[in-house]
């Protein structure tokens, strides 16, 4: 997915066979994304260091951090959100991962906007607070169903 990829080759002198070699895979390349809405005491911190323990267990990457801080969650519009999506379309990632929906969008529109644009691009999506995380096989459905009880529609 994410184009900076690299792979490693077992030496020549190497025992491993063509099929253990086939079946090692690149850590997945992750992004994280924290927001809060004011700079008078609120600190990403504490939502950046649950998501870097999170992508830590699952052995993937952190390949950016972006955070919107003193920033309303009202607002669409988004300077490190806005950098994090257009990343995502240039397929540097293979998974956005996020503390709360509501860290990440405030409407049921906009989470199901990202979301489609995410499954389109092949980017996985995680919540941790709501336990959404669309690599798996229920994922998907999960995501829409933690959205409609966790979001305004608008």
């Amino acid at each position: 997915m994410a184009d900076h990829h690299s792979t490693t080759h077992p030496s020549p002198e190497s025992n491993l066979n063509p099929k253990d070699i086939a079946s090692e895979t690149l850590a997945t390349q992750a992004a994280l994304y924290a927001r809060v809405s004011t700079n008078n005491g609120q600190n990403p911190e504490m939502q950046l260091r649950e998501l870097r323990e999170y992508a830590a267990r699952r052995g993937w990457a952190v390949a950016a951090e972006y955070v919107d801080q003193g920033i309303s969650g009202s607002k669409e519009r988004r300077p490190q959100l806005d950098r994090l999506l257009a990343e995502c379309r240039k397929r540097r990632f293979d998974a956005v991962v996020v503390y709360r929906y509501d860290r990440f969008a405030r409407s049921l529109r906009q989470l199901i906007t990202a979301l489609e644009e995410f499954r389109a691009l092949g980017v996985n999506f995680i919540s941790l607070h709501e336990r959404v995380d669309t690599s798996t096989p229920n994922g998907w459905y999960s995501a829409s169903s933690a959205a409609l009880r966790n979001l305004s529609v608008s």
